[in-house]
């Protein structure tokens, strides 16, 4: 993108006319529609006054990152099957986030890894079927519609005990999974 596109958009963004911006940066309206359709390029200075007057800085305006997306399709999701489950990463790279939501798929009669205290907290939502959290020396069923919340502080997995698969939303923060 182009430095007079990008301010273009900033200038539209802060719903100031070519004049007002000009005005805000002791410029003219004609420098500004110059500078827009790039027929001229500004000084360091020049270029910082107008940043600041739309709300930025260089560092902000010549920054590469790209946004972080926010929405994500099945192309975007990680699986791995294992005999007895399945995982599905919802969210690519979701480790450097501060939550890691997952689809988790548990067989019948099967068990989900033991996990040993760590740092965190877990959430799930069963979406089919009928678990148990085990959760140190509790246990306690969770079926369709309900969802459980613990603190990772225990050592703590989920058993199938039925004769269908249980499929759920499971959310670790930190991630984990």
């Amino acid at each position: 993108m182009t430095i007079g596109t990008k301010i273009k958009g900033l200038r539209s963004l802060c719903g100031f006319t070519q004049e007002e911006l000009a005005n805000r940066c002791d410029l003219t309206k004609g420098y500004i529609s110059q500078l827009e359709n790039d027929l001229t390029s500004p000084s360091i200075s020049t270029l910082t006054d107008i940043l600041s007057a739309l709300g930025t800085n260089l560092k902000t305006f010549f920054s590469d990152e790209d946004e972080d997306d926010i929405v994500f399709t099945e192309e975007d999701y990680f699986v791995k099957e294992e005999d007895h489950y399945k995982i599905t990463w919802l969210v690519p790279n979701s480790q450097k986030n501060e939550m890691e939501p997952i689809l988790f798929e548990l067989a019948p009669h099967a068990l989900s890894d033991k996990d040993m205290p760590h740092e965190g907290e877990e959430f799930g939502y069963v979406l089919e079927g009928k678990v148990t959290v085990v959760y140190g020396n509790k246990t306690v069923v969770c079926q369709k519609g309900e969802s459980f919340y613990f603190a990772t502080s225990k050592d703590h997995y989920l058993k199938n005990n039925t004769n269908k698969p249980v499929k759920l939303i499971w959310v670790s923060s930190p991630p984990n999974f």
